[in-house]
């Protein structure tokens, strides 16, 4: 979800040729498999384009590649250190780190007082987490412009 929403922001933005966005699994539950029916609903809900994704798993590769490495929660912070080591250290943020500071989403961590987003292939709830991945997206693109 978070990929297809930070492409559409900055496309929206005029900055597409600026930007390379991907998503890369952290744990290998999900490799191969395309993304969950229930986030396909919520971004045509949303009118936010996307197309077929096969899952992939991140790869130290990646984290020497790329300027920032956004997590969704602690777990995934910590498989993306594990995965990049040091290639990751001072890449790797949660994606509400950039969400203003009077934002209400989420729900606070018992690992640290920034508030994780829920996989709402555990609760069902696509609208919360929809709600907290655009605003960590939005915020992370005004900080990058």
């Amino acid at each position: 979800m978070a990929e297809f929403v930070m492409k559409d922001l900055v496309k929206k933005a005029g900055k597409a040729d600026s930007f390379l966005i991907s998503s890369s699994a952290t744990s290998r539950e999900e490799i191969g498999n395309d993304t969950h029916y229930g986030t396909k609903q919520k971004l045509r809900e949303m009118g936010i384009p996307f197309e077929r994704h096969a899952a992939s798993q991140l790869t130290r590769s990646d984290c020497c590649e790329y300027d920032y490495i956004i997590g969704m929660d602690y777990a995934n912070i910590r498989n993306i250190l594990r995965i990049g080591g040091e290639a990751a250290q001072d890449k790797v943020h949660l994606l509400l780190e950039f969400a203003p500071a009077s934002y209400k989403g989420g729900v606070s961590s018992m690992y640290g007082s920034i508030k994780e987003i829920d996989d709402p292939w555990y609760t069902g709830n696509f609208d919360q987490t929809f709600s907290d991945v655009f605003a960590g997206c939005k915020g992370l693109l005004e900080q990058l412009q």
